[in-house]
C-alpha cells in the first residue's frame, strides 16, 4: 500500500523558505519584491516547456502527472513479513506438494508473488521461471527509467533556460548604457532567470529524478528476493535454509548500500 511521502513536499518548502529567509535578513522588502519577475519565470517554464515537448514523444509526456505522484509517495516493504510467506510457501510445499499453493494464494496480495508461484505450480524449469520473471523487473526498470527522464532532463534544461533569460536582458541592458544608474537593476534582473532555472533544477527537478531513482532500486532489490523465493519454493529448498539465504541476501544489499554510501561521503569530502 502507497503511503504520502512529506518528505518530498518538506524538501522543497524548507529550500524556499531557506532562501526567502536569506533574502529577507539581507534586503528590504522593495527588494525582495523584486525577486518576483514574471518576464523571468515565463522565459524558464516557457523554454523548458519548449524543449521537453520537442525531446519527448506525447506519449512519454503524458507519463509526467503519474511519474510526479510517484515522488509524493512511497511504498513499504517489509522484507521479515516477505521472507515469512516465502517460509510459509516452502513449508506447505514440502508437506502437501507445489499443486497445494494455488489454493493458498488468495491470501497473497503482490502480483508479482502470485505469478511465480503459479508457474512453480504449473511445472516450470527453475532457468525458466527466473527468465521469464527478471524479463519483467527489466521491464519495470525501463518503464520507470522513462518517466524519471523526463526530470532528469528538466534538470538539464532548466538552468540553460535561465541563461538564455539572463542573455535576453543583457541585450536589453545594453541598449541603455547611455544611463549609468539604469546598468545595475537592470543586470540583477537580467540574473534573475538564472536564479530561477537553477532553484527549479537543483531543488526540484534533479533532486525529484534522483529519488524515483532510489525507489526504482529499491524495488527492483525487493523483486530479487521474492525470485529466489519462488525459485526455492519449486525447488524444494528446506524452509529454514531458505530462510536464511534470503535474510542473506538483504542483509548483503544492506552492506553494500552502506558502502556506497560511504563512498559518496568519501568523495563529496575530497
Amino acid at each position: 500500500m502507497k503511503k504520502l511521502d512529506l518528505l518530498t513536499p518538506v524538501g522543497i518548502i524548507l529550500g524556499l523558505v531557506t532562501m526567502l529567509f536569506a533574502v529577507f535578513i539581507n534586503a528590504d522588502m522593495g527588494s525582495v519584491i523584486f525577486f518576483v519577475q514574471i518576464a523571468s519565470f515565463l522565459i524558464v517554464v516557457g523554454g523548458l516547456a519548449a524543449a521537453l515537448l520537442i525531446n519527448f514523444s506525447i506519449q512519454e509526456i503524458k507519463l509526467l502527472p503519474r511519474v510526479t505522484r510517484e515522488a509524493f509517495h512511497y511504498e513499504e516493504h517489509n522484507l521479515t513479513q516477505l521472507i515469512d510467506t516465502f517460509v510459509t510457501l516452502a513449508t506447505k510445499a514440502r508437506r502437501e506438494g507445489l499443486l497445494a499453493l494455488e489454493a493458498g494464494l488468495e491470501e497473497v496480495d503482490d502480483p508479482f508473488i502470485k505469478k511465480g508461484v503459479m508457474l512453480a505450480v504449473d511445472g516450470i524449469e527453475p532457468d525458466v521461471i527466473k527468465d521469464i520473471m527478471m524479463a519483467e523487473v527489466v521491464a519495470m526498470e525501463e518503464r520507470h527509467q522513462k518517466g524519471r527522464l523526463l526530470y532528469e532532463k528538466a534538470g538539464e534544461y532548466a538552468p540553460s533556460w535561465g541563461m538564455v533569460g539572463t542573455l535576453i536582458g543583457l541585450v536589453l541592458m545594453l541598449q541603455e548604457l547611455q544611463d549609468p544608474t539604469s546598468l545595475g537593476p537592470n543586470m540583477a534582473l537580467a540574473l534573475i532567470t538564472t536564479l530561477y532555472g537553477t532553484v527549479l533544477a537543483n531543488l526540484i527537478f534533479l533532486p525529484i529524478a534522483s529519488k524515483l531513482e532510489q525507489k526504482t532500486e529499491n524495488e527492483v532489490f525487493v523483486k530479487q528476493i521474492v525470485v529466489e523465493g519462488v525459485i526455492g519454493v519449486q525447488s524444494g529448498q528446506n524452509p529454514k535454509i531458505l530462510e536464511e539465504k534470503l535474510s542473506a541476501f538483504a542483509k548483503k544489499n544492506k552492506k553494500e548500500e552502506m558502502i556506497k554510501e560511504t563512498e559518496e561521503l568519501v568523495n563529496e569530502a575530497q
